[in-house]
């Protein structure tokens, strides 16, 4: 409060004024003391004091004087009774009241009395010797004193009691709070409680409904599971019935295929029989019966082979049944074919008594026509070529190979024909090779083993041109596999393709089958990859060149193919015939014709110039990893013989062009090495006579094959300077 700050602040200024420094007892009366006990023991006159004596009234100083004269009158006794009585305690109500003063005279009074104290408090060298004073006014002054004294206490009192009132209110007041705020806290405190209680009891009813939730759904999954596995009981229980059908189906038709197997053993073995040679026969040399009993031994191995197997206590599988069936039926055709082959002997061993004598007759006449027949020939020839410069066909040997590849390849054709059909599911009239089968087996047994000749054809299909499909610009290692796959192919071995097992040997027509095809897809990777890949041409050659030469009849068949496909590569320009049509000579000439629908030029010029690029690169690569020394089986000297044929004859607009140039950027490095100046004064007479021929058919738009060729001959050659590289010109 402001009042007691100012109230400590006011007593702090006294007590560091000079009256705060006086020492009084309040209680000097109950304690028995003189009140200037402490003050006669040191009192002493100063200096001043006759000033301060000065000031008193008239009546004290008179009352002093007449007391000061009778102790200097007196005797020692008296004097010593004054002093004695002075010293006695004098009472404050012995002593009456003075009148009342004035402020002034207080002023003069506490002035008086500071001096007075000053006075005493001052040292001094020799004090006087002690005087007992016993002034009124100083009784007086005691007594006003202990009065304002009194006068503070009661009012000390009455504030100290107001302050206490205060007090014990502020206290019943905080009191009164603070029960209030307990009672408020308490229902806070027992709010939260019950909160916290329902709280608990809600989770608990929570939690007991999700146990609740999950011991249905446990209940629910037992019931779901015990159901599953019933039916899982059920179904094992179905199962193992079929299983013990199927088992004793599988012994039942186990048991008719053995059966099957050793009926088919027997007959194979009586008809091997019928292949050795009669005693009638032996003395015929044309009858040869040497590959009819090789291959009868071979079938009669191969079915031994399957025997065994199945009498160790297994039953043979459908494959061994239809190998087995499949010997039986080559074993068939063998007998029928020797049979068929001595009537026919027989049949031309009369005819030929009965003609040899007219051969003998009409021999010498025959050949005198034929002499002069080619005399003739030869000087039409002459003239011809002399009218007309250059021919417009290729020769006559030329035309005779042609001839003998392109029926090879028909014979061939014809050879795997029951393989090749195996494309219809649905049961057709039988040909008449497959008339043995539909005898003995009827329609059933045709129709499976028809489904089983197609699936077969499909897989051999499949391993005879899946490597080749892989080569392109690989090298090394894979174009290695793929060589391997194809050669024990058509060695008769097993070859993993698509992961089946399966070889030639699994049908009478197989090998023949996979060289055709194989033959085929090399000329149409030619057509396809070539084409669109200049650079694949090198390892597809390699492998060809190498099955080649492994495999004469498939080099064959791959100049059938290639010829069938692409005339000049013969070179052949072939003359439309009578009655043919003008789609059946395009596509004699090379254009595929889809729905009466001629290919465009540049797509026909691309598949002729890949076909002659794999041509030009298989008469001179070699299959690096053979072991065998010896020459190419179709070799380089082609290549020129090629080149000779296609100068002898006259150029065709933009096809001429168009070959020749693949066929010299492919192989023109070759022929140099290998024939060195007579190709330089070929590639001569090729700038110099042939490519003015080739620029007068060719028309405007067609300018871009011949634009290349002659690039070609120039930057290839350096004709410029021809003369001084070989001065034997």
């Amino acid at each position: 409060m402001p009042s007691e700050s100012l109230r400590f602040e006011t007593l702090e200024a006294l007590k560091n004024s000079p009256k705060g420094k006086l020492n009084y007892s309040p209680d000097w009366l109950e304690k028995g003391e003189d009140i200037l006990a402490g003050c006669v023991e040191v009192s002493s006159l100063s200096p001043l004091s006759g000033q301060i004596l000065k000031r008193l009234s008239p009546r004290p100083l008179l009352k002093t004087r007449s007391l000061s004269s009778c102790v200097r009158d007196t005797s020692p006794e008296v004097s010593e009774g004054l002093s004695a009585g002075a010293s006695v305690p004098i009472s404050p109500r012995q002593i009456s009241s003075p009148p009342p003063v004035s402020l002034h005279a207080e002023d003069d009074e506490q002035k008086a009395g500071e001096i007075q104290e000053e006075s005493v408090v001052s040292p001094v060298a020799s004090p006087p010797p002690a005087i007992s004073v016993l002034s009124p006014r100083a009784t007086q002054m005691a007594g006003c004193i202990r009065m304002c004294e009194r006068k503070h206490k009661a009012k000390a009192k009455v504030e100290l009691s107001l302050r206490l009132e205060q007090q014990e209110r502020l206290v019943a007041t905080v009191s009164s709070c603070e029960s209030e705020q307990l009672k408020r806290y308490e229902e806070l405190m027992e709010l939260k409680q019950r909160q916290e209680y329902q709280s608990m009891r809600d989770m608990m009813e929570k939690e007991t409904q999700e146990s609740l939730g999950r011991q249905e759904k446990l209940r629910e999954e037992h019931r779901h599971r015990m159901k599953i596995l019933n039916l899982r009981l059920r179904e094992a229980e179905q199962q193992r019935l079929r299983e013990a059908e199927l088992e004793r189906q599988r012994q039942v038709e186990g048991r008719e295929r053995h059966r099957a197997i050793n009926a088919i053993q027997e007959e194979v073995l009586q008809l091997n029989q019928l292949l050795q040679p009669r005693p009638s026969t032996q003395t015929d040399p044309a009858l040869d019966h040497t590959p009819y009993i090789t291959r009868g031994n071979q079938l009669c191995s191969q079915v031994s082979d399957v025997v065994p197997a199945s009498a160790d206590g297994q039953f043979p599988s459908v494959e061994d049944l239809t190998v087995a069936e499949r010997a039986l039926q080559e074993m068939r055709s063998l007998v029928r074919n020797l049979q068929g082959e001595e009537a026919q002997a027989a049949e031309r061993k009369r005819k030929e008594q009965d003609e040899e004598e007219e051969k003998k007759k009409r021999h010498e006449e025959l050949k005198a026509q034929q002499e002069e027949q080619k005399k003739t020939a030869a000087r039409s020839a002459k003239e011809k070529a002399k009218k007309e410069g250059l021919q417009t066909g290729a020769d006559e040997s030329t035309l005779k190979w042609y001839s003998a590849l392109q029926d090879a390849a028909n014979q061939c054709a014809q050879a795997c024909d029951e393989l090749s059909r195996a494309k219809d599911t649905q049961v057709r009239h039988p040909s008449a090779r497959c008339n043995i089968y539909w005898m003995l087996y009827g329609d059933d047994n045709y129709l499976a083993l028809m489904l089983q000749t197609k699936k077969l054809k499909m897989e051999l299909q499949k391993a005879a041109t899946t490597p080749v499909s892989q080569i392109a610009n690989i090298s090394g290692a894979p174009l290695k596999e793929a060589f391997e796959k194809i050669d024990k192919l058509l060695s008769s071995r097993p070859v993993t393709s698509a992961g089946k097992t399966v070889s030639t040997s699994q049908h009478p027509q197989g090998l023949e089958f996979v060289s055709y095809k194989l033959a085929e897809k090399f000329v149409k990777q030619g057509e396809e990859e070539v084409a669109s890949n200049h650079s694949a041409a090198f390892p597809i050659a390699a492998v060809a060149s190498g099955i080649w030469e492994l495999h004469p009849k498939i080099g064959e068949l791959i100049l059938a193919h290639l010829h069938k496909k692409c005339p000049y590569a013969v070179p052949h320009y072939p003359p439309m015939e009578r009655g043919t049509s003008v789609e059946d000579y395009q596509k004699i000439l090379g254009y595929r014709v889809d729905d009466s629908k001629v290919e465009g030029q540049d797509s026909f010029l691309k598949r002729m110039s890949g076909m002659i690029r794999l041509y030009a690169a298989i008469i001179q690569m070699r299959w690096p990893y053979t072991g065998k020394q010896g020459p190419h089986p179709h070799g380089l000297n082609h290549g020129w013989r090629w080149l000779a044929q296609i100068l002898n004859m006259e150029p065709l607009a933009d096809i001429t062009a168009t070959i020749l140039f693949d066929f010299l950027e492919v192989c023109g490095n070759a022929l140099m090495k290998l024939y060195r100046g007579q190709f330089w004064k070929l590639i001569l007479l090729i700038y110099e006579e042939y490519f003015p021929r080739i620029e007068a058919v060719t028309s405007t738009g067609q300018m871009g094959s011949v634009t290349r060729l002659k690039q070609f001959l120039e930057v290839m050659s350096g004709l410029k300077h021809l003369i001084l590289y070989f001065p034997d010109f």
